[in-house]
């Protein structure tokens, strides 16, 4: 059965750039939609800017411009990060739009008609300069409590306190340095403290599955009364001068930002299927009926420090706004995402920017991939740790994935001009495809991501071991044994295509690469694809590098400040920096010219490689092209030998390589590391060799 599902996320405010935690949460609804969509469901997946209320207009006064001019120019920069990071989004809008203006008078107009709505004097301070009521973010004083100086109107950032504004010992205007006065002013509010709401709220909340056990707990907590926030009613005007949406039978009052934000989900929505961009989703039915079918799944993506607006506000006005509304079918929490265990801070160079990462040259798929490997279902934080993400995306995508095709297509290619064939039966193998689509697909379901990519990794260690076990490097010099070595590669493509599909929701831009290069479709995957044995393969063609340690220390120095040696995150990604790095001068200094210490020795990685294919390259006089093993994965490496070895003498020997030698771009292609070799005064040039029993993978020490 077709499943029909609307999903959001949080709406970014637009007084500046995305940060890693919407990029964050923007991948985990997207991967998530990308694998509802492979199984063949109707997904309508769409976002906005949050371009309303008092900082994005003080913001735009101080820059000299309009709010919509401000607004329009942090939206103008939005494309970049979402097809830079493969998102999905079917649609994206701003919550100050005809839409939305429509939308929520008509909210407002019913809850007002269901008695829900409702006046009462409100004492706040007021700039006398500035001619407007102060939100609480922008007084300042001193701590009832502790007494530090400087504290915002609702809070104290030294002791924790929390107390109203009137509280503050000294007050102040972060705007203008005036001393606020008092001043009295009618406000409008939502009556979610109502008998019906709280008994809708209670039942709301008690259906199974809609929201995470610890989040429909705090639910519970704030609804009874108890813990950090009690229920009241909730405050829905403000005062001119705001930007925001009139309130339209009280002149002078707009709309609370909280009010027609969420709204702005539906006001999104509308105008998606107003640009008919539903229609050529699938979607034959208009906005309202659709909204309002019984079949609609509604879906939200949002961070735990949200709850409240959308556990207790947000449905309840929908609920009494009646329909087409429609409450909730689930909203998905998820916790933070911290920097080497520490909070994000520009200051302390903790921070990542998402621009950042693409303008070094980070591969996005890289971060989708990391990200998704650690995100569960529940509302755990997520930490992004350098050195865990350099070893994870290496071994995982690299070392694991790609390797397997690599290895096996150009045995293929160079030996049965791309034809597969399976020796046997074929139905175990595609039992036991169908067997672990099924476990990922449940994970997927159930935002396990993280045992999803587990599982998957699981299947690529057993598709590398069968592979290794099996030696098709050896079958290859015997022509009487050309069909088992055609079963050994062939088996490992169809796990290579099944390894794909299962990671197509994570890695959409590989996966369609393999999908229509290596396997000739004219369309990406499929979830079904899983089960389905390839019958031809193209030639291999290069899916993904490496992580190097200089961009991760390009990604933290280089925006945050910090000082190459410094502490912090920077400090420990520089200190894994590849002896590359070192300056021409030293690397060509003379032997016994300067000594090294055992330390800047230890930087080099050396490791015993299996030389899997020898080639000559076409244009080259010095070159060979070497396919080496290194037990986990393959590189590619150039090296000046020609002269000394016939390519076809050296298939199957045991060399020394750098490992972690940074890529190099050549006319030819991307070299992956450094083989070594010997040579004197005179002629001859002596590959190096380890002793008997080395086996690919063995670091040299």
């Amino acid at each position: 059965m077709t499943r029909r599902i609307f999903v959001t996320t949080a709406l970014p405010y637009a007084n500046g750039p995305f940060h890693i935690g919407h990029i964050m949460e923007y991948i985990q609804a997207d991967i998530w939609v990308r694998f509802q969509r492979m199984r063949g469901h109707q997904v309508h997946f769409v976002c906005a800017d949050d371009a309303h209320g008092a900082p994005i207009m003080l913001k735009a006064e101080a820059e000299g411009v309009t709010p919509q001019q401000l607004v329009a120019r942090i939206a103008a920069g939005r494309p970049r990060y979402l097809t830079g990071f493969h998102l999905s989004f079917d649609h994206w809008y701003s919550t100050d739009s005809p839409e939305n203006t429509r939308l929520s008078q008509d909210v407002y107009a019913r809850l007002k008609a269901a008695g829900l709505i409702c006046k009462k004097d409100v004492e706040q301070f007021f700039d006398p300069v500035k001619a407007m009521f102060l939100p609480d973010r922008y007084i300042k004083g001193e701590c009832p409590n502790c007494h530090s100086p400087d504290q915002f109107g609702d809070a104290c950032e030294v002791c924790g306190t929390v107390y109203a504004p009137i509280d503050l010992i000294n007050p102040y205007s972060a705007l203008s340095g005036a001393k606020p006065v008092l001043k009295s002013s009618e406000h409008f509010f939502f009556r979610l403290s109502d008998p019906k709401c709280v008994a809708f709220l209670e039942s709301w909340l008690a259906a199974p599955e809609r929201l995470q056990p610890q989040v429909a707990n705090k639910a519970r907590e704030w609804l009874s009364g108890r813990g950090d926030r009690a229920l009241g009613d909730w405050d829905i005007s403000r005062d001119a001068p705001y930007f925001g949406i009139p309130i339209p039978d009280a002149p002078g009052k707009y709309f609370y930002v909280w009010l027609d934000a969420p709204i702005g989900y539906l006001a999104a929505l509308q105008s998606y299927f107003t640009t008919g961009k539903a229609r050529a989703r699938g979607e034959a039915r208009g906005f309202e009926e659709f909204l309002a079918a019984p079949d609609t799944e509604q879906i939200h993506f949002i961070g735990k420090d949200i709850i409240y607006f959308h556990t207790l506000f947000w449905p309840a006005m929908l609920r009494f706004a009646g329909p087409p509304y429609k409450v909730p079918n689930h909203v998905y929490v998820h916790g933070f995402i911290t920097v080497s265990g520490e909070k994000m801070s520009k200051s302390r160079g903790t921070g990542i920017s998402p621009l950042r990462y693409l303008d070094v040259g980070m591969n996005a798929e890289w971060l989708r991939y990391y990200i998704a490997a650690k995100l569960n279902a529940s509302v755990e934080d997520l930490d992004f740790n350098p050195d865990d993400f350099l070893s994870r995306v290496n071994s995982d995508l690299v070392g694991k994935y790609v390797n397997i095709a690599s290895r096996a297509a150009n045995f293929i290619t160079r030996h049965f001009g791309g034809a597969l064939r399976y020796s046997g039966d074929t139905g175990q193998l595609t039992a036991r495809a169908a067997a672990q689509a099924a476990q990922v697909q449940e994970s997927y379901e159930s935002r396990e991501f993280g045992k999803a990519m587990r599982d998957i990794m699981g299947v690529a260690d057993h598709i590398n071991q069968e592979f290794d076990a099996r030696q098709p490097w050896v079958l290859a010099r015997d022509p009487n044994r050309a069909a088992e070595l055609q079963d050994v590669c062939s088996r490992a493509l169809a796990g290579f295509k099944l390894l794909s599909v299962l990671l197509a929701p994570v890695l959409p831009a590989v996966a369609e690469r393999v999908a229509r290069q290596l396997f000739g479709l004219e369309r990406p995957f499929r979830w079904s694809d899983a089960t389905v044995l390839p019958e031809r393969v193209n030639a291999y063609e290069h899916l993904m590098t490496r992580v190097e340690p200089r961009q991760l220390e390009a990604l933290f120095d280089a925006e945050m400040g910090a000082p190459a040696g410094a502490g912090g995150t920077a400090a420990r990604v520089a200190a894994a920096a590849s002896a590359s790095t070192t300056s021409a001068a030293s690397a060509a200094a003379p032997a016994g010219a300067a000594s090294i210490s055992i330390d800047e020795f230890k930087r080099i990685d050396l490791r015993v490689a299996r030389i899997v294919r020898a080639e000559a390259v076409a244009g080259a006089d010095k070159l060979l092209k070497l396919t080496l093993d290194l037990g986990t994965e393959q590189r590619t490496v150039f090296a000046g030998i020609k002269s000394a070895y016939d390519p076809s003498a050296l298939e199957g020997r045991l060399t020394v390589m750098v490992a972690n030698l940074a890529a190099r771009k050549m006319k030819f292609g991307v070299s992956e590391g450094m083989v070594l070799a010997a040579s004197g005064e005179g002629a001859g040039l002596y590959l190096l060799a380890p002793d008997g029993g080395a086996a690919p993978g063995m670091k040299i020490t």
